[in-house]
């Protein structure tokens, strides 16, 4: 059995609440790069590279990258060969957060009553989905979810007779009736297939992939692709202010469904889509591979 201490999860989560809110991934960097070229609006233009500056900026001065540093969300892929050790795994993230937030004076976003609306003052908890897969290392990926483009996002149970015209419609209204709330150009996470709960999973996990990245399935980086062109044809453009390039990349993930429901989501995030990877190993409790 490989031995992990949840110590180095934490410290990997703290080191990682702070960099994805200092620096965008580098897919996503080189995308609006690529933007910046490709926008036909000249005010599209303008923004696009006072988007490009802010990111340099926010790199080079450690400072966030947007005032809305997020709610964070933890995936944890735990490999079955691995016994954790030490405090329990999300009191050890939640402190891990915790620490983060306060060291670097990011804005505490979290409530503890939806309903009372009492701040915690910590930016905890943090939202965490676990995974138990093979193997004898844990993989941790940190993202903070700004809510201007969380509140865009929606869901829909479409019927199996809706098919791919379905799909296509849902995606381009969800978008479409966002407009500039996002602060665009967007990425875009959809999730098709499952059941409810699963498919608003599996929008947030398409966001964690590489926009760079086409599905391995053919017929659903197709669709990427063509959603991609029709999103950026709505004309919101950069922050809303109309132009070519409203989105940078969709990404999609699918699971299987029931024979009577066609459940689709779509997560919206802003340009500044933040997240990070980390793998643990057992060696001497927890390295950094």
């Amino acid at each position: 059995m490989a031995l992990i201490s949840t110590r180095h999860i934490k410290e990997a989560v703290y080191d990682m609440c702070k960099n994805s809110n200092y620096n965008l991934p580098a897919d996503v960097s080189e995308a609006m790069l690529a933007a910046s070229r490709q926008e036909k609006s000249s005010l599209g233009k303008q923004v696009l590279a006072q988007l490009v500056e802010n990111s340099h900026l926010a790199r080079e001065q450690n400072i966030a990258l947007c005032q809305d540093t997020g709610m964070i969300v933890v995936f944890l892929e735990i490999g079955q060969e691995v016994s954790l050790t030490g405090q329990a795994i999300e009191e050890a993230i939640n402190e891990g957060v915790r620490s983060a937030y306060q060291d670097s004076f990011f804005r505490n976003s979290i409530v503890h009553d939806p309903l009372i609306r009492d701040n915690t003052n910590d930016n905890t908890p943090a939202v965490v989905h676990y995974k138990i897969v093979p193997g004898d290392t844990v993989k941790i990926v940190v993202s903070p979810k700004g809510f201007g483009s969380e509140n865009m996002s929606a869901l829909r149970m479409l019927k199996p007779s809706q098919g791919l015209d379905g799909v296509k419609a849902f995606v381009l209204e969800t978008i479409s009736t966002a407009g500039g709330n996002p602060c665009p150009p967007m990425i875009i996470g959809v999730g098709i297939g499952g059941t409810m709960e699963k498919v608003a999973l599996l929008a947030k996990e398409a966001l964690m992939r590489p926009i760079n990245q086409d599905h391995i399935l053919p017929h659903v980086a197709s669709l990427e692709h063509e959603l991609l062109a029709e999103i950026n044809k709505l004309g919101i453009g950069p922050q809303g202010f109309g132009g070519s390039v409203s989105a940078l990349g969709v990404n999609i993930e699918v699971y299987p469904t029931h024979i009577a429901g066609l459940p689709v989501a779509v997560n919206v995030s802003c340009h500044v889509t933040r997240h990070q990877q980390r793998i643990l190993a057992p060696k001497n409790g927890g390295d950094l591979l």
